[in-house]
């Protein structure tokens, strides 16, 4: 059996088990939304397969980038989320379809790690690179997060949060962790060669369309327009790419 071949099914393997799991977990609590949580950890399984399968030293870096990112993001989705209900993203859709989805998705952005378990590195400055674009996404994403938690507990708590990170974007977290999947791509993806990058940047061009325009930003607005100085606020600041306010 071919090398890609072994990667790839143990890569989709690996997104299986997570999803199944997480599946049977949200027909206990009766919530589609405990998949948010799962997203994380289901590429954190795969990165450290395709490690394991590897043993470079590349892919055990990924390993150490995907968990920090993961445990993170899974354990802030956790805490935000527990004592609430349904997501209103969920509202309407079958278990089947969000958990094949979700794991169809695993395995396509995992492809900068399945590239990095295949090939060796040809370019070591691309490996620092995307280590740094991945820092800044992770400071960016944790440090939005941190601002949009103080403002909710804020009281009197303003109409719109118009300060730090979200004076420049609107959805500022959101741009952090598209920043995480370029860097993931450029460590995994690019740092082994041209045709590895070009066969893998499909997952955080991919990645970015979806925080953006499908579960991300765009269906958020539908419901944020409707608040009370949200629009205006829209007018003076960028939806994603952090930009100076407008006047």
């Amino acid at each position: 059996m071919p090398d890609w071949l072994q990667v790839a099914g143990l890569s989709l393997a690996a997104a299986v088990v997570v999803m199944t799991a997480t599946a049977v977990v949200s027909a206990r609590v009766g919530r589609l939304s405990v998949v948010d949580v799962a997203w994380g950890l289901a590429l954190l399984l795969v990165a450290v397969v395709c490690a394991v399968w590897s043993g470079s030293a590349s892919s055990w870096l990924l390993v150490g980038l995907v968990a920090a990112w993961a445990l993170r993001l899974s354990g802030h989705i956790f805490t935000r989320s527990r004592g609430h209900g349904e997501d209103p993203r969920y509202a309407g859709m079958s278990a089947r379809n969000v958990f094949v989805v979700q794991g169809a998705a695993v395995w396509l952005v995992s492809l900068p790690l399945q590239a990095a378990a295949l090939s060796s590195v040809a370019w070591t400055w691309v490996v620092w690179l995307g280590c740094a674009v991945w820092a800044g996404g992770v400071l960016f994403e944790t440090v939005s997060d941190a601002q949009l938690a103080a403002y909710k507990r804020s009281s009197p708590r303003p109409p719109v949060l118009d300060t730090g990170l979200w004076s420049w974007s609107r959805h500022p977290n959101y741009f952090g962790d598209a920043c995480v999947w370029w860097g993931l791509w450029l460590v995994g993806g690019l740092a082994s060669g041209w045709w590895p990058g070009l066969l893998s940047v499909v997952s955080p061009v991919a990645m970015t369309i979806w925080l953006v325009w499908v579960t991300g930003a765009r269906l958020l607005e539908r419901t944020m327009m409707q608040r009370p100085g949200y629009p205006a606020y829209a007018a003076r600041t960028s939806m994603f790419v952090p930009l100076p306010p407008r006047r």
